[in-house]
């Protein structure tokens, strides 16, 4: 398979701890499976990684060192560092008033400013609402488009 644009993509920190929570419920399960397979094409160089301050801020609070310390180990991998800027408190004060909390906006609007392709989350409360500026899936959905492009 070809793809002519590399795509970027922009998972939140729910996203980034999927496999560390129950695998019982097999839903939790093939989202992991699927955000591992993202990874596996970001390490590949065939998708980019955004990541930003939000993802920092949150993982630091990960009560769970070991999860910490790997979630942390892929920001060496991102290819767009989002620092907080006017522009993007902006931003996030818009997604705030769609009804997003606070950090989920954020995350929002560093994956918009970044322009990236793809903000993937597992988080219900984030994929329940219409948000047009980028294409926002769970990583199964995700892998679904990817492989058929």
């Amino acid at each position: 398979m070809i793809k002519l644009k590399k795509l970027s993509v922009y998972l939140d920190n729910c996203c980034f701890n999927r496999p560390f929570d129950n695998q019982q419920n097999v839903i939790i399960r093939i989202e992991s499976e699927a955000k591992l397979f993202v990874q596996e094409l970001i390490l590949k160089n065939q998708l980019n990684l955004v990541w930003s301050f939000i993802l920092d801020f949150e993982n630091k609070d990960n009560p769970f060192l070991e999860r910490q310390q790997r979630i942390s180990e892929w920001k060496n991998l991102a290819c767009i560092d989002c620092i907080l800027t006017d522009e993007i408190r902006t931003q996030a004060s818009y997604y705030m008033n769609l009804g997003l909390k606070q950090k989920d906006a954020a995350h929002i609007a560093c994956a918009v400013s970044a322009n990236a392709d793809y903000f993937l989350t597992t988080d219900k409360g984030i994929l329940n609402k219409q948000i047009t500026e980028i294409q926002v899936v769970n990583p199964i959905e995700f892998v679904r488009r990817y492989l058929n492009d």
